[in-house]
């Protein structure tokens, strides 16, 4: 976190959601780890290229992905958070280009964009021979099938909605706390556990938001549970723009000149704030290890660590 914390900016940040169709949920998740990157990469292309329009913004943006797959029922629903500055640097790099407080991109032409490079990602990859198709999605192996699933997936309106702004740039810390590495649910929602039923809250977006809860088998809970995990090695976070590792380094300080803000304190001074120290010694102190409270309780005696500080 103090690495985001580093990188934020002294201006307001937009909170945008991508999300596809549901007739192509099963082909994704018969093929996760190519349409998940098709998903990050296509929303990435469209914010870039929307807000690069001079009609638009007229900026070179940077940003954060981060690939959620879970509805609040724990069925499947891919969707890509995207948090992203407001403004980004001219074509020459001379000047800070600020977007209005309350507007980033048009929503209407992000969903025209993103529509047609996943559609057009998907015909590259069903030429190049990249996916695989089993079971209810057999048939679209073949070449008439699969371009008439494309054409109707071209006559869909697609999903790309903009979130409330954040108030700040301590709001998206506290947004990224919570939601970066957040799994299909969270302890706080869970109501009761047995070993035949599993109770959970959540919000019924359909119905304003009213929380209701659902009861399923703890088979049922683990099928849905498990069918998030996400193929080993896959990066839940991503970064694009002026934020990707390659550039950051030479134009994130220059969106700060541009801003003529100061930079960030010492990297040293950071670390030195982030450790839990002894209140006695006053030297750092580390996590070892974590229990659970079932764990502490079926301890046949007490484990003690003796930590070399020296």
């Amino acid at each position: 976190m103090c690495a985001r914390r580093r990188e934020l900016l002294p201006v307001g940040y937009f909170h945008l959601v991508f999300s596809v169709p549901h007739a192509l949920v099963p082909l994704i998740w018969q093929n996760k780890r190519y349409l998940f990157g098709l998903l990050f990469d296509a929303s990435a292309a469209t914010l870039l290229e929307v807000a690069a329009d001079p009609a638009r913004l007229g900026a070179e943006i940077g940003f954060l992905s981060i690939l959620h797959t879970w509805g609040q029922t724990l069925q499947r629903h891919p969707h890509v958070h995207c948090v992203v500055p407001g403004g980004g640097l001219s074509p020459d790099h001379s000047r800070w280009i600020r977007s209005p407080p309350h507007f980033f991109l048009p929503v209407r032409v992000l969903r025209r964009v993103f529509r047609g490079k996943f559609v057009d990602g998907l015909r590259w990859a069903f030429q190049s021979k990249q996916l695989v198709f089993l079971g209810q999605c057999q048939a679209l192996a073949n070449e008439k099938a699969f371009a008439a699933f494309l054409r109707t997936l071209s006559r869909q309106e697609w999903v790309v909605y903009a979130k409330a702004p954040f108030g700040g740039p301590e709001h998206v810390l506290q947004y990224l706390a919570r939601y970066t590495h957040r799994v299909a649910i969270s302890n706080h929602r869970l109501l009761s556990v047995d070993s035949d039923h599993v109770t959970f809250r959540w919000k019924d977006y359909a119905h304003h938001s009213r929380c209701r809860a659902m009861t399923l088998t703890s088979e049922e809970f683990l099928r849905r549970f498990l069918q998030h995990v996400l193929p080993k090695g896959l990066p839940r976070i991503r970064y694009f723009g002026w934020f990707a590792n390659r550039r950051r380094g030479q134009l994130l300080p220059l969106c700060r000149r541009l801003l003529a803000v100061a930079p960030p304190p010492a990297e040293a001074n950071l670390v030195a704030t982030a450790v839990w120290q002894c209140p006695v010694c006053g030297s750092p102190m580390r996590v070892v290890e974590l229990l659970t409270a079932a764990q502490i309780q079926q301890q046949p005696g007490h484990r003690v660590y003796i930590l070399d500080s020296s």
